[in-house]
């Protein structure tokens, strides 16, 4: 009881204070460490605080099955870039054309550059991804497109089941949905035991097209990196797309946005951060109720949890080509699509929320394309797909009476305060076949400078 009647204290106090923009001798840093030491998990702000990825042993969620180390990080952040191995394209021009960082790129926020993530069937990059398109030559029911939009394969150490709906991994959230999981081959690696990510890497080289084996190792050298990451396992078993979506899992869990200001604020740097910046995390974890679903290292949802926010999918969103996906596609009712539960129809995966400033394009469907759009959506709490019942949408979607200077503070925080500007650091300079990368098709290497 003390502790929710102080929490009430310190948001009227917030709200209060964060109408005070001319007064200067307020100490943000103290009412935002307070307001964190409540909101946090573990009873303190630290519990904010993303690992520095020096010791591999603490990244969180690795499972038993497959320990991070750095000989798999090594190989997993080669095969994330490699176009080599895309090997299953639909037509010849397209081979080792495309890559998992097609539809992943790191200033992007490890998400695709345009509105849907298009591999194989696609041509071209631009600066970032927003060029890329269809391949004159494929139909559109041949591309390699998703569904819904990719999420970003950065601070997945604090993923444990993986996509929107959560289909992938045997634990976790997914402990109880077994009578699903013969829905198709895919669903099915499910019974194997796997956490998330080892799981969804294995369908994913599947789906995307990608090949693993000895002969695909050994011709583009990278098979003393498989025996240096997985010397346990027998040979006859080691060069597989399940090896490599160990490896890619590795990998992933070390992607941490570690330097963005609010970590490094969390860490004691209290310059690190603009005023603007402390009263829009104020707001956020305040008036603004965010933390209320955003509320990991990440800032994602830990357990994981799905809502219903009555945003429009990628077919209804218009004014761009999507593929592959309409009102009967499984994915655009979310957690649902996968459970077939009607209490969870329309419900989707609270996703992480550092380094969106540069994405521009929000939410499964990509209905919005600046953050700043995102809080205005939340601020004003009435959905935009009349095909969501309301019985379905969330009762933690409700009008948030921010202000308009509260909203830029708000978008602020979200924008900067929670920005890693070198994500570079996660990218390898070459890859072992030499191709360019993320795309190695002759328009996207004129676009990119890559000969």
């Amino acid at each position: 009881m003390k502790r929710s009647l102080l929490f009430l204290f310190l948001i009227a106090g917030s709200t209060y204070f964060l109408s005070c923009v001319h007064d200067s001798s307020f100490n943000f840093d103290q009412l935002l460490e307070d307001q964190l030491n409540l909101r946090s998990t573990t009873g303190t702000y630290q519990g904010y605080i993303m690992p520095d990825g020096t010791d591999l042993s603490l990244l969180p969620n690795q499972g038993e099955k497959n320990p991070v180390t750095q000989a798999k990080v090594e190989l997993g952040k080669m095969l994330f870039y490699e176009t080599g191995i895309a090997l299953e394209n639909k037509y010849p021009e397209a081979k080792a054309t495309f890559s998992c960082s097609s539809c992943h790129v790191p200033s992007r926020g490890f998400t695709a550059g345009r509105i849907q993530g298009v591999a194989d069937g696609a041509i071209g990059f631009g600066e970032s991804g927003e060029l890329r398109s269809k391949n004159p030559i494929y139909l559109g029911d041949e591309v390699d497109a998703q569904g819904a939009r990719p999420l970003p394969t950065m601070n997945l150490t604090y993923v444990t089941n993986a996509l929107w709906a959560g289909t992938f991994g045997s634990f976790n959230v997914n402990v109880g949905t077994e009578n699903v999981w013969h829905q198709d081959t895919l669903v099915e690696i499910n019974f194997k035991g796997l956490p998330g990510l080892e799981a969804n890497n294995a369908r994913a080289l599947v789906v995307h097209r990608q090949v693993i084996n000895k002969a695909v190792t050994d011709s583009l050298g990278y098979t003393a990196m498989f025996d240096a990451a997985f010397p346990e396992i027998p040979e006859n078993e080691r060069y597989t797309r399940l090896t490599a979506a160990f490896a890619l899992a590795a990998y992933f869990r070390t992607i941490l946005t570690n330097q963005a200001p609010f970590q490094q604020w969390l860490k004691g740097d209290k310059a690190a951060m603009t005023e603007q910046q402390k009263k829009g995390a104020l707001l956020f974890f305040g008036k603004a109720g965010c933390s209320d679903c955003h509320n990991s290292p990440s800032l994602n949802s830990q357990p994981h949890q799905f809502f219903a926010l009555g945003v429009n999918d990628l077919y209804q969103t218009g004014g761009a080509q999507v593929f592959r996906t309409g009102p009967t596609d499984k994915r655009v009712f979310g957690r649902g699509g996968f459970t077939a539960r009607q209490e969870d129809m329309f419900k989707f995966k609270v996703p992480q929320l550092y380094n969106l400033r540069d994405v521009g394009f929000y939410f499964h469907g990509a209905s919005k394309n600046t953050l700043r759009e995102v809080v205005e959506y939340f601020n004003d709490g009435v959905p935009e797909n009349s095909l969501v019942p309301a019985s379905q949408i969330t009762g933690l979607f409700r009008p948030l009476g921010l202000t308009p200077t509260e909203i830029d503070d708000l978008t602020e925080f979200l924008s900067n305060g929670l920005f890693d500007p070198n994500m570079n650091r996660y990218v390898p300079s070459t890859t072992m076949s030499g191709n360019c990368f993320p795309n190695n098709d002759p328009l996207s290497r004129i676009e990119m400078g890559c000969n």
